[in-house]
């Protein structure tokens, strides 16, 4: 369980994103995924908490449903929906810019299609098979960025690359506010997090759920702040972009292209499973979604080996998603897909944070005194997480790259609304 949620976290938000992170922020940008650490901590505690209390594959939108409203619930786990799916868009994207240093003049729709087709195959086996096949590309992941910070450090202690910490306008070269706003990059990459909770109600026990969440948290929190620790030390801020991932271009600037080429096929490989693991969670989130009546039942129909193979299909919309924006926004395709998407898995996160807070009030002394996992200040935590959060998201507005996730705000609240008062309505 804490391996498939690393490992849908674990994608281009750090792979690729980091080096958009990196633009705004300069050297700073390690306290972007610090601050981005500390919120992703509390939705973590507050989602762990209530998935041992009450383990089920809608997570959030159940408990949403459950210390909030219908329509909070509905919200969640169809903004997290549309989050998820747009998500998909953007791994495509980013596997096909891999793809350019081996093949420059290869149109990257090219590679959008090749790899949509290579998704869809897989996600037609049956669920066990996806089990393995994310948990080994997850450990290919984790062993990966552990070995790269661990061949950065030595780079850096043994001097033989200049610690780049402080050149280029030192280590705010953008000022001190700029962590902040590059914060957003480090929320996109610990979006995945959820996972743990989505897939609770097929853990073996409370104990399980809270083991996961634990696991889960440290490794993303040790990998994405140590990763980016050693960018930014090996290599001069001022060559990030998304052109090209920066984990290769600091093997480069090393002199050591082996392995700027074995690194390559991992952030590749890394696209491709976050996409693969997206498409799996949104798949099983729009199957609660049907379940609950919020959805056609044809949605909540299962395979004979447990797949919602309907919900995947539709969840795999991301696919056009990808293809639209590569076609009509090259340039900042992988950008503007993660801003849209960024909007809809905050707005699951505050909704999540919210619900704990009154999880907190309502849950009976003797039962939550039994859980196997406490956030730490109960719901004091949730409140210092919400306020954060809404700090970060609302920062993106300073950006020209990362506004579109205000922008698209009010357009997903707007569109899930009147999608819940339809759907309210049909149900009567």
């Amino acid at each position: 369980m804490a391996m498939l949620a690393v490992g849908g976290s674990i994608g281009t938000g750090l792979l690729l994103g980091s080096g958009a992170a990196i633009k705004i922020a300069g050297p700073a940008v390690v306290l972007s995924y610090v601050i981005g650490a500390a919120i992703a901590f509390t939705v973590t505690m507050a989602l762990g908490e209530m998935a041992s209390a009450h383990p089920a594959a809608g997570s959030f939108g159940v408990y949403a449903e459950l210390y909030l409203n219908d329509w909070a619930g509905f919200v969640a786990r169809y903004g997290y929906w549309f989050a998820v799916v747009i998500a998909v868009g953007g791994e495509l994207v980013a596997a096909a810019t891999y793809m350019r240093v081996w093949f420059p003049h290869t149109a990257p729709l090219v590679w959008i299609a090749v790899f949509a087709i290579l998704l869809l195959l897989i996600n037609l086996r049956p669920v066990k098979d996806y089990g393995t096949f994310e948990y080994w590309f997850a450990m290919v992941k984790v062993i990966t960025i552990a070995a790269f910070i661990v061949v950065g450090a030595s780079l850096l202690l043994s001097r033989r690359v200049p610690a780049q910490y402080n050149v280029y306008g030192g280590f705010f070269p953008h000022g001190t506010s700029s962590p902040l706003l590059a914060a957003s990059f480090a929320l996109f990459s610990f979006l995945g997090l959820e996972f743990v909770a989505i897939a609770s109600g097929e853990a073996k026990s409370p104990a399980a759920v809270a083991r996961a969440t634990r696991i889960m948290f440290a490794l993303l929190s040790v990998l994405y702040i140590g990763a980016t620790g050693v960018l930014v030390g090996v290599m001069p801020w001022t060559q990030a972009g998304v052109a090209q991932s920066p984990f290769v271009t600091v093997f480069r600037i090393a002199g050591i292209p082996a392995a700027s080429l074995l690194m390559n096929i991992v952030v590749l490989t890394a696209a491709l499973s976050g996409a693969n693991a997206n498409i799996f969670a949104a798949g099983r989130m729009l199957f609660s979604l049907a379940r609950s009546g919020y959805a056609p039942a044809s949605l909540g129909k299962l395979t004979a080996a447990g797949s919602p193979h309907v919900a995947l299909s539709l969840s795999a919309f991301g696919i056009l998603v990808a293809v639209v924006t590569q076609t009509y926004a090259p340039e900042g395709a992988y950008l503007y897909i993660i801003g849209a998407s960024l909007f809809g898995g905050m707005l699951a996160w505050w909704i999540t944070l919210a619900a704990h807070i009154n999880f907190r009030r309502r849950f009976p002394a003797d039962q939550l005194a039994q859980l196997p996992l406490h956030a730490p200040g109960g719901p004091a935590l949730s409140i210092f997480g919400f306020i954060a959060l809404m700090a970060a998201v609302g920062s993106t507005w300073l950006v020209p790259e990362t506004r579109i996730t205000v922008v698209s705000g009010p357009f997903y609240l707007l569109v899930l609304t009147i999608g819940y008062f339809l759907v309210r309505r049909a149900k009567r």
